[in-house]
């Protein structure tokens, strides 16, 4: 008697699936340590740091708050998309990514699995920051809300190739450690703790070509009234293309090794 083994069919999208995405996001959202630094801690500086600018103006008579509100949405969707993207560190740790190459998921819609669960972490850390942000009084109109917070999410795409192509190059034990003073010193070169004005002239033309720079500007121009340049623009779409293509290239060389 002779019997016949199908071959495994390729699942549709590779494997894509809400299922799929929503575990992901769940799990993620399970580690407090992550949820501190994304949805806790943008809004507490806002608290501790914008409140006080309360009543302030901007030339363009819109509030410093606001201004404040914006860049600390930046910063909080920057960390949240990064800490995303990193997740791959611990999963090759743990043989996890191993065992999903074993199954008929592919490795694209893996990797646009982690894309969209570190999207979906960043708006949520945008809106968080926006609601603290109109509770505790900053007024803007309509647009300037919608538009920066979109700037501000999108935006955040740069940061989720950076924590995969992370994920990929340092182990899962120094990831973090790793990746926290690097976001930190990135966000004050992008002028999202401080304004770049401040800054020596120096830093401030360094400011100019970090991956920082870019996303917090047009983020806050229609709070700011700023023309985005075509410069800021390339600023963000050059270090997506330097991550996103990084990125690849690690997990080509991660995948070749089983």
């Amino acid at each position: 008697m002779t019997t016949y083994v199908g071959e495994r069919r390729t699942p549709r999208l590779g494997g894509l699936n809400a299922t799929y995405l929503g575990l992901e996001i769940r799990r993620t959202l399970r580690n407090r340590r992550t949820l501190f630094f994304i949805l806790i801690m943008p809004p507490v500086f806002f608290l501790l740091f914008g409140l006080p600018q309360k009543g302030q103006s901007l030339d363009n008579g819109e509030p410093v708050t606001g201004y404040i509100m914006i860049s600390l949405a930046v910063y909080g969707a920057m960390v949240a998309t990064t800490s995303g993207g990193a997740m791959v560190a611990v999963e090759r740790a743990l043989g996890w990514s191993r065992q999903l190459r074993l199954t008929p998921l592919r490795p694209v819609a893996y990797i646009t699995t982690k894309v969209l669960s570190a999207m979906t972490l960043g708006f949520a850390a945008v809106v968080v920051e926006f609601v603290v942000g109109a509770l505790a009084g900053v007024r803007m109109p309509a647009h300037i809300w919608l538009l920066a917070g979109l700037a501000a999410w999108v935006g955040s795409l740069v940061f989720a190739a950076f924590g995969l192509f992370i994920g990929y190059l340092v182990p899962a034990e120094n990831v973090m450690q790793f990746l926290g003073p690097i976001l930190a010193i990135l966000a004050m070169f992008g002028g999202l703790f401080v304004p770049l004005e401040v800054l020596p002239h120096a830093f401030q033309e360094i400011a100019k070509w970090t991956p920082v720079y870019g996303i917090g500007t047009i983020a806050r121009s229609p709070l700011t009234g700023d023309t985005v340049t075509m410069a800021e623009v390339l600023n963000v779409v050059a270090w997506t293309l330097v991550f996103g293509l990084g990125a690849a290239r690690l997990f080509r060389r991660d995948t070749a090794r089983v």
